[in-house]
């Protein structure tokens, strides 16, 4: 008796320290531990003789802990003023002071297969995590001047909406005084739909299949960035220095990007005017549509020939890359962004060529100024994946979801500094296309149907408009 009461007192501070060592609270530490032990326990008496259970290590903070921070703290500017998610934003800060992990990725124990969410996850994180935009832009080269003599109606109408935007954002002026940004919020993604030739198949248990995340958004002028998104267990960190573009994924590790230096389509999402606005400086106005009841300008913009060669790799090659902002006529601000991008795969068996489609379209909200600039608190986004080619009728087509708030920002940190946009020093050798994330084999198995849930999540077309559920954007106010 006395024997094994000292195992298990033993096991207990044994996990303890290892918990409190992996950067939990003690509180959360001692639940955790508590819990490991008498797991290992049971496992003695029952005759298995297995060692100590603890929980898989997450890359980032105590969940329970940055839980309940909302999504009102981004108006302040500030990183931290006694709320209850300071943890995480004391973790945030230390980010950069330490190499990205290349830890493997984790397999989750919920209603859903281990091979499923895993697949699930890749894709989502691959295609949703750290987007780009479509060309390369530089925010301080000033925008061009407003000029109608000689120039094309569409052309000087974009420029004039964009002097607007600009004006709604807050200013030129201040704008331009920006020397680096940080932004902090949380995100729940999920799949939603898979289409085949022969059979649609509907996630109906979105609610509680949706994987929940958290992300930290770093800027510094001119053209550095660096993201840090960590989602089910895994992460995802990817950056620029200005002349280089890099990614680090659990499973493809660190590698470079093919093309130009391209901002982070993330942060065209309500979090960067002045960048939004050099992106749109060379689009034209194509005409006006109404988007959630608001009018709006829309600017249509496309990658030129030399930057998709410049991103197309082998056998890989970039077709297009359309991108559309939508800018209230009552506001000025950006509400809606959609983007499409068309691959084309050619056969190294000379058969047909097979073709990806990606269209992402985000929808951006709850804007609030902070230090004077427009920024958007909350968004969700709809991402299609479309794959056709081949033979006939044998096309597949993958809908994911992703709904985010932002609770976090602040501008002119002091202290960051270009050491801070440092590539990782295991880049492998040579670049990597984009289509290197796309799902392999043209069977994208999401796993649907093996999710338990309530409620109906799933994307519908109804008169040209994106249909919501609203399941994923109540869970990350």
């Amino acid at each position: 008796m006395d024997s094994s009461g000292g195992n298990r007192k033993q096991g207990f501070f044994s996990a303890l320290r290892d918990e409190v060592a992996r950067g939990l609270s003690p509180a959360r530490a001692r639940r955790r531990s508590a819990e490991a032990a008498a797991a290992a326990a049971a496992l003695r008496y029952a005759g298995g003789g297995g060692g100590e259970v603890l929980a898989p290590l997450m890359e980032g903070p105590d969940p329970e802990e940055s839980s309940g921070g909302g999504g009102g703290g981004g108006g302040d500017g500030g990183f931290g003023r006694g709320r209850k998610g300071d943890g995480w934003g004391r973790w945030v800060r230390g980010q950069l002071a330490r190499a990205p992990s290349a830890g493997a990725l984790a397999v989750g124990t919920g209603g859903g297969g281990g091979a499923a969410r895993r697949s699930d996850l890749r894709m989502l994180l691959g295609v949703m995590g750290a987007a780009l935009a479509p060309v390369h832009v530089c925010a301080a080269e000033p925008l061009p001047h407003l000029s109608i003599k000689d120039t094309p109606i569409e052309t000087s109408s974009a420029q004039y909406i964009l002097q607007q935007y600009l004006a709604a954002s807050g200013g030129q002026k201040l704008l331009s005084s920006v020397r680096n940004a940080y932004a902090m919020g949380k995100v729940r993604m999920v799949a939603t739909e898979c289409e085949t030739a022969g059979r649609v198949v509907k996630n109906r248990m979105a609610a509680r299949c949706a994987e929940p995340g958290r992300f930290v958004l770093w800027q510094m002028a001119p053209e550095m960035w660096y993201i840090e998104l960590a989602l089910g267990g895994s992460k995802v960190h990817a950056g620029c220095n200005g002349k280089l573009v890099w990614r680090h994924t659990p499973w493809l590790g660190a590698h470079s990007a093919k093309g130009p230096v391209r901002p982070l389509r993330r942060a065209l999402q309500g979090l960067d005017p002045l960048t939004t606005a050099s992106m749109f400086a060379g689009a034209r106005c194509i005409g006006e549509r109404k988007v959630n009841g608001e009018d709006c300008f829309i600017l249509k913009l496309c990658a030129d020939p030399e930057t998709l060669r410049a991103r197309s790799e082998g056998l890989a090659e970039i077709i297009r890359h359309v991108l559309f902002g939508y800018f209230s006529q009552k506001t000025g601000l950006l509400v809606h962004l959609e983007d499409s991008h068309l691959t084309r795969i050619q056969s190294t068996t000379g058969g047909d060529a097979v073709y990806w489609e990606t269209t992402i379209s985000s929808f951006i909200e709850d804007y609030r100024p902070v230090e004077g600039i427009m920024i958007a608190h909350a968004g969700r986004s709809a991402v299609t994946l479309f794959r056709f080619g081949e033979v006939a009728m044998s096309h597949t087509k993958t809908r994911m979801e992703e709904a985010w708030s932002i609770e976090e920002v602040a501008f002119n940190v002091p202290g960051l500094s270009m050491d801070c946009f440092i590539p990782p020093t295991d880049i492998k050798s040579g670049s990597i296309s984009e289509t290197v994330e796309l799902p392999h084999g043209g069977k994208s198995k999401v796993g649907l149907l093996t999710c338990h849930g309530v409620k109906v999540a799933a994307l519908e077309k109804a008169d040209d408009n994106v249909a919501w559920s609203g399941a994923l954007q109540r869970d990350c106010k």
